[in-house]
C-alpha cells in the first residue's frame, strides 16, 4: 500500500443504497397521497358542477351566480319540497338572488341550491 492509500476510510456502500431507497419510499408516498387528494377534489368539482347544472333548470336561472351576502342559518330546517334546501342550526350559507318575498335562493358547503325562508337566517 502506499501512503495515500493507509488513511482512506471504506464506506459500506449497502448501507447508503438502503437509506436512499428509505428516502425514495417516503418521497413516493407522498406524492401518492398528493395524488389521493386531487382525485377528491376532481370528484368534488363534478359534484358541484352536477348540482349547479340541476339549480339552473330547476329554478330557470339563466344570469351569471353571484354570492351576495353570507347568512348562518339560525335553527335546523327540513326540506319539504326538493327545491327547499334543508339547513342545520349554525350552517354557513351563500345568498345567491332574493327572488321571493319571504324567500331567498342559497347555496350550502356541498355545493346545493335551494330557498330558505328569511326568518331562518341570520344576516350578521
Amino acid at each position: 500500500r502506499g501512503k495515500g492509500e493507509k488513511y482512506k476510510v471504506r464506506m459500506p456502500k449497502l448501507r447508503m443504497v438502503r437509506e436512499y431507497k428509505d428516502k425514495r419510499k417516503s418521497i413516493d408516498d407522498v406524492e401518492r397521497n398528493i395524488f389521493k387528494f386531487k382525485k377528491s377534489s376532481e370528484e368534488k368539482s363534478k359534484k358541484m358542477e352536477k348540482e349547479e347544472k340541476f339549480f339552473r333548470e330547476t329554478f330557470m336561472y339563466d344570469k351569471e351566480i353571484r354570492v351576495l351576502t353570507r347568512a348562518t342559518a339560525e335553527c335546523s330546517v327540513p326540506s319539504q319540497r326538493r327545491v327547499d334546501l334543508p339547513v342545520t342550526a349554525g350552517e354557513q350559507l351563500d345568498v345567491i338572488d332574493a327572488v321571493q318575498g319571504h324567500a331567498v335562493i342559497c347555496r350550502n358547503s356541498q355545493g346545493r341550491y335551494g330557498y330558505v325562508l328569511v326568518e331562518h337566517l341570520n344576516f350578521r
